[in-house]
């Protein structure tokens, strides 16, 4: 385990879920910024995934509420690369269309 790595890490899904919770000027930004930690450890140390292929069938989910906290999940799937900035940037607006992000990456976990 290396400390430095894993706050940097943190701290890149604190500033993208807080950035998309600013600019949607929806939300509250204290669950992303306290759960960004819980987040990396999650994905960097105990899931069984694979980041190139999200419908793995084998792979680990994660099922979260809808509510303050899935900028957290949406700012870590961007960081293993399942969104494109773009998107971000959709995901950010705060428009309904949004879903459609969401649904166009398979990243909800039925």
């Amino acid at each position: 385990m290396n400390k430095k790595l894993d706050q940097q890490s943190a701290d890149n899904i604190r500033a993208l879920a807080v950035a998309m919770v600013e600019k949607a000027n929806s939300g509250h930004p204290g669950g992303p910024m306290g759960g960004a930690d819980f987040m990396h450890i999650l994905y960097s140390e105990f899931f069984n995934f694979d980041p190139s292929d999200m419908t793995w069938a084998f792979r680990d989910r994660f099922f979260m509420d809808a509510g303050h906290l899935s900028t957290l999940m949406y700012a870590q799937y961007y960081l293993l690369g399942n969104y494109e900035k773009d998107d971000v940037d959709m995901l950010e607006s705060g428009e309904e269309y949004a879903e459609d992000v969401v649904l166009k990456f398979n990243l909800i976990p039925y």
